[in-house]
């Protein structure tokens, strides 16, 4: 048999949309916007790093990150990614979402400006301090995908709950574009000063003393909107779910939730304590025999489907430098000085953020709460699947000139409809559906697993994809499967994620205790 809802709870289910929601949503976004900053911004300037600590006198091209030092560069924020998520996902549980946020904030702002004052006496030693300091990064930057979901979700209305956590999410996209703009307007201000001839014409003189301050401030200004936004989140109360349900503590939640509702509201000691201390059902732990029962299918769901959509998400990112050169995006790297280089990747990688990667989260946020959870992200993985197999059968046709266009809107679409798709409704999802004190590390566990698929999506199909002529592999690689037989792959990938959709529950319109299951009687265990 059901109880019934806490009244404090309650009113933030039925509360109608008001000023608090949208600021909860700006000040976890921000987190958001820095997190997407922070983790791609890296991309804008890993050619850059190569030019300058990896030229080689009298090669025919610039210098390039060897695959080693470029695999640890890029993946080294992804591993502490997947580390923070999983300890400040439990941490959250157990202190509280507030305590915790602050502590990813100053780590997350710390780190980024250490990144850029990254100092060795060799290349080697530059790269070493570098990746260290992108690890913690990636630490801090963990924390805040549990940490923001749970918040935001506990927040939330059960009307637009969706909507909220998935405005939360978008504001990914809006990082990866200002990653995008402020390398493109500190390259074009540097190359504008400092003005070099192309590698072609005088290959040390390419890349000027200066260029060695670009890749650094653009991975420092990655601190400034986390530090913005650090005295707003030490303002925002606790979540009433974490006060009431997991710390016990009634008059403190009806207190907090008082300011923020402009209501006032009954505190429910005798209530909080039937459902959080005699309710024997609410009290089991993570690796209890109640919660397989209850929710080890929906973890898995959750786990599954992340870490399979962060595979072919991630390796998107392998076919972005043939199609940049394909439509003139991007001209030969020695047609180029190295400052002009980093402009030209920026500018193309803002195109892509702006007609696709950004419009794909808002239709999320749009349609979340209206077409539902499940809905969205079966349809984002059949797309995917489509579009994949769309690029693949026909890679030889999409290969040649004529029809290259054609292949970058494939890409574009792939895009968007992991976006609008389950790029969106993996994150928005395990914050609905597990009870209030398991929720960050649920989250957590399926972020991490999310950052697990990301790692095998950028980096085993970075080597996978290479040509299988030993001729035509980039620098210091092996042969691979090629391009078409990965598309193949990644098809398969994402024909699976829909399979594990399955196991996802649908969570449009339901109350978090609901979903959860924490409003019931112990004797509905048997």
């Amino acid at each position: 048999m059901a109880r019934g809802q806490l009244g404090v709870l309650n009113a933030l289910d039925v509360a109608k949309t008001q000023w608090y929601h949208f600021t909860a949503i700006v000040i976890a976004g921000m987190g958001f916007f820095t997190d997407a900053y922070d983790l791609f911004c890296i991309s804008l300037v890993t050619k850059l790093l190569g030019r300058i600590y990896y030229h080689v006198d009298g090669a025919e091209k610039p210098g390039t990150l060897p695959p080693n030092v470029s695999a640890a560069v890029n993946g080294v924020a992804l591993c502490g990614t997947l580390a923070g998520q999983l300890f400040f996902g439990w941490l959250g549980d157990k202190l509280g979402r507030k305590k915790v946020y602050g502590i990813t904030l100053i780590l997350m702002v710390v780190s980024a400006v250490a990144s850029g004052l990254s100092f060795g006496k060799s290349p080697t030693g530059v790269m070493t301090t570098l990746c260290f300091f992108r690890f913690w990064l990636g630490f801090g930057v963990g924390g805040d995908y549990p940490l923001s979901a749970t918040i935001m979700s506990e927040y939330a209305n059960k009307r637009t709950r969706g909507a909220f956590i998935a405005a939360v999410f978008a504001m990914q996209g809006f990082g990866i574009l200002a990653g995008g703009i402020v390398a493109l307007i500190i390259s074009a201000s540097f190359n504008n000063r400092f003005n070099a001839p192309p590698y072609s014409d005088n290959p040390l003189g390419s890349t000027v003393p200066q260029a060695d301050y670009v890749w650094r401030i653009v991975l420092m200004i990655g601190a400034i909107p986390a530090a913005l936004t650090y005295y707003w989140r030490m303002k925002m109360p606790e979540t009433a779910r974490y006060t009431a349900l997991v710390a016990k503590n009634a008059k403190q939640a009806a207190a907090d939730m008082s300011k923020v509702l402009h209501v006032e509201l009954e505190v429910e000691e005798e209530k909080v304590a039937q459902l959080t201390i005699e309710n024997q059902s609410n009290s089991f732990g993570l690796f209890s025999r109640q919660f397989l029962k209850r929710h080890g299918l929906h973890l898995f769901g959750t786990c599954s489907t992340w870490f399979l959509l962060d595979i072919a998400f991630y390796s998107n990112n392998l076919f972005q430098k043939d199609i940049f050169s394909a439509i003139g995006w991007l001209p030969a790297a020695q047609t180029m000085n190295a400052i002009e280089e980093v402009f030209k990747i920026a500018r193309a990688q803002t195109l892509i953020a702006l007609c696709s990667t950004v419009p794909g989260y808002w239709f999320t946020v749009f349609l979340i709460d209206h077409i539902g959870r499940f809905a969205i992200q079966m349809m984002g993985f059949f797309f995917m699947t489509v579009f994949m197999l769309a690029l693949a059968i026909p890679y030889d046709h999409w290969t040649q000139k004529a029809h290259r266009i054609g292949f970058v809107v494939m890409y574009a679409l792939t895009f968007f409809f992991s976006n609008f798709g389950p790029n969106a409704t993996t994150f928005v999802v395990p914050a609905e559906i597990f009870p209030a004190r398991l929720r960050s590390t649920c989250h957590g566990i399926s972020a991490a697993c999310g950052k697990a698929g990301a790692i095998v999506g950028a980096f085993g199909f970075l080597y996978a994809a290479q040509s299988t002529d030993p001729a035509k592999t980039d620098a210091g690689y092996k042969p691979g499967i090629g391009i078409k037989n990965s598309l193949y792959m990644l098809a398969a990938v994402n024909f699976v994620g829909m399979q594990c959709t399955w196991f996802v529950p649908e969570a449009k319109g339901k109350s978090l205790e609901e979903l959860s299951g924490e409003n019931e009687d112990d004797s509905e265990e048997t």
